[in-house]
């Protein structure tokens, strides 16, 4: 038996191939993907008033990022003011055809009750699932809780939709 074929050397060079391939692994750049979201859903607090809007976002694997602009209508009688939001927010979701997430984030709201309007910093924090229907095309159901900053007319909003989202 040669140097080279000891049992040592074989596990030496077993290790050594392993970590290069780790390295090379790590190395390699992600594939990115994207999708796009439009949604019909409500915001429960404060009674039940429509809201809708359209997302886009970028994920690597497990990790992505979303913009997300969203309108949700006032509704005078129960006292609720209308919402605009634009929010930037992390994403951290499973792989898969049926992806599970959960996401956080913030950006600026914008609140009109009657002939008011008060504007701002916003955070939301939220979760959902992509459900994969065919091709690219999946369904997704969504649920945040908003929480504005500064004066705003209501300090929280909670709000459920349902959306077709489109993977590219």
């Amino acid at each position: 038996m040669s140097h080279t074929d000891s049992p040592r050397m074989r596990c030496t060079s077993a290790y050594a191939a392993a970590r290069t391939a780790l390295l090379l692994l790590l190395l390699t750049p992600a594939v990115a993907w994207a999708d796009v979201t439009a949604f019909l859903g409500m915001a429960t607090t404060d009674g039940h008033r429509q809201a809708r809007g359209v997302s886009l976002g970028l994920s690597l694997l497990v990790v992505g990022f979303e913009v997300e602009y969203a309108n949700i209508a006032e509704n005078e009688p129960e006292g609720a003011p209308s919402m605009k939001t634009t929010m930037f927010n992390g994403v951290v979701q499973s792989p898969g055809r049926m992806q599970v997430y959960a996401t956080a984030g913030g950006g600026y709201y914008t609140q009109h009750y009657r002939d008011l309007s008060e504007s701002g910093f916003g955070t939301n924090l939220g979760g959902g699932v992509k459900i994969g229907l065919f091709g690219p095309l999946r369904l997704r159901v969504d649920y945040r809780v908003f929480s504005q900053k500064g004066t705003p007319f209501q300090k929280t909003a909670q709000r459920w939709y349902v959306g077709a989202n489109l993977s590219f």
